[in-house]
This record gives structure tokens, sequence and C-alpha cells, in this order.
């Protein structure tokens, strides 16, 4: 059986993102803390819609009521090298 992504980022399943939500997640950012979904490389931009889909589906408030995700600023990785010479 196929596993459905909402996160491809972090590979969080639809099932992964119900479980979340039976475990008391009310908000997306809930569901972030328990599932990581939203915490890739994208920040949430292809599964923040899903996931409120998905919690409007499971608890019933309108999706216009759903608070967005909290915007983080992205994290950029950089060679180990350069965090050497920044010590010297």
């Amino acid at each position: 059986m196929p596993r459905h992504l909402i996160c491809r980022c972090e590979e969080t399943t639809v099932d992964e993102v119900r479980a979340a939500i039976a475990a008391g997640a009310r908000t997306v950012n809930d569901v972030k803390r328990q599932t990581r979904a939203g915490m890739g490389v994208c920040q949430g931009i292809y599964c923040v819609a899903e996931i409120a889909k998905t919690l409007h589906a499971e608890t019933g408030p309108p999706l216009a009521e759903i608070a967005p995700l909290t915007a983080r600023p992205p994290v950029r990785l950089i060679p180990i090298n350069r965090l050497a010479r920044s010590r010297k």
C-alpha cells in the first residue's frame, strides 16, 4: 500500500499527521512539533495547506480559522571549514 506523503521534505505521512491530531494536536504548529512536517527545506510551502485540510477534516474548524505555520528564517548549510576559520 503506497504511503500518502503530506510533507515530502520530512517524509511525513497523512497517517502520522492524523495520529498527531488524535494525540491532541489542534494547530499546524502542534502538528509540526509532533511530526516535523513543515520543518524541511521548503519550510512548509507544499505541506501546510495539506496539514490544514487534514486538521479541518479531523477536528472541524473552518480552513479560514486555522492559523498558518509560524515562520522561521531558513537555515543555510555552511561548510565546516568556514566555521573552523571563524574560531581563529
